[in-house]
């Protein structure tokens, strides 16, 4: 009996282990599957990409040539099984447009031809040149009164005005980090409602108040948003309330798009429960009276079912209360994980 008691207590033992497992996938084979994904995605060029999973929790980092390779390597890692949320860390790398720039003006470049040094001439030929000079001017009659230009003072001057001035090139901008945890406070631009809305519904809005790092400003309110809805029901005529949840998921600044992860907002409404039956029961005891006034007994009862059934026409007609975010309104989110963006290099975007 103990030898068949220790292999009972073992075998549950074992078993409990083994429950406590399912349903889980090791970070390794979340790690591949992440990676098997964005290689199969043909959006994505760059397939070297850093790939860390732990406990659901997946980081990618590395470099991509462009923004929509960085949303697509995010939304590929979320659609993999045992993903609870991705981590962003992609860079995109600086194109050359930029050195191509700086090249072509070089490129193009002609330098003025050299001035040829003017040879200091000799007495003997001094003197024949002022004798030269001398006749033409008595020949000419304008009493020797001429003005000579030198020829390498016009060329000189011409040579100075063909050169071109390349501009300096604009100042390659920042990418800065805004970590996990600040808040964001948008302006919705679409009115969303409890009683017409759908979950996966996507709604508008722009930043409300800029965010700032070390006095910089990394977000302007020029910036705009895009969110959905992630659980939405509208209150019953008899019972239950409404209920509005939302996120957001893209940011849009300075022609960029970021992906978003943030926390849930979310309100309910009143509902109606109790007060209806008492409104229903009240109908009913007013039917009553009036019936009893006009006769008793049989009108009693009569009186009452009317007065039930007026009491029911009111409640039925009267909802709970809907959760309505009209256009304006200003909400809050936070960010779950941190987002790098690329601020403006104006310097209004920067005073905002």
């Amino acid at each position: 009996m103990k030898r068949n008691l220790w292999v009972v207590l073992v075998t549950l033992a074992l078993l409990a282990v083994g429950c406590s497992r399912i349903g889980t996938r090791p970070d390794a084979q979340v790690a591949s599957d992440v990676q098997n994904k964005i290689n199969g995605d043909s959006n994505i060029p760059d397939k070297q990409l850093n790939i860390n999973a732990n406990n659901g929790v997946v980081t990618l980092t590395g470099t991509v040539a462009s923004d929509a390779a960085r949303n697509a390597a995010a939304n590929d890692a979320a659609q993999v099984e045992g993903v609870k949320t991705v981590v962003n860390n992609l860079e995109v790398a600086p194109s050359s447009a930029s050195a191509d720039q700086n090249a072509q003006p070089q490129a193009n470049f002609n330098p003025p031809p050299p001035v040829r040094e003017a040879r200091r001439p000799s007495p003997s030929s001094r003197t024949r040149s002022s004798r030269s000079s001398a006749s033409t001017a008595s020949n000419s009659g304008d009493n020797g009164l001429r003005t000579t230009v030198p020829a390498g003072n016009s060329s000189g001057s011409d040579s100075a005005s063909n050169t071109p001035s390349t501009p300096p090139p604009p100042p390659v901008p920042q990418k800065i980090t805004v970590p996990a945890g600040t808040q964001l406070s948008i302006r919705l631009n679409d009115e969303v409602n409890s009683e017409k809305a759908q979950v996966g519904d996507v709604f508008h809005g722009s930043i409300s108040a800029p965010v700032s790092i070390d006095d910089q400003t990394v977000i302007p309110t020029t910036a705009d948003v895009e969110g959905r809805v992630v659980d939405v029901k509208s209150a019953g005529r008899f019972a239950g309330q409404s209920v509005l949840t939302l996120e957001l998921t893209k940011l849009t600044m300075n022609g960029r798009s970021y992906s978003l992860q943030t926390s849930q907002w979310t309100k309910s409404g009143n509902g109606r429960g109790k007060s209806t039956a008492a409104k229903v029961g009240g109908g009913a005891a007013v039917g009553a009276v009036l019936g009893g006034i006009f006769g008793g007994g049989k009108g009693a009862a009569i009186g009452a079912a009317a007065g039930a059934g007026a009491g029911t026409g009111v409640s039925a007609a009267t909802k709970g209360q809907q959760i309505i975010l009209r256009p304006e309104a200003i909400i809050a989110f936070q960010l779950q994980g941190p987002v790098t963006v690329t601020p403006g290099t104006s310097r209004s975007a920067m005073n905002q």
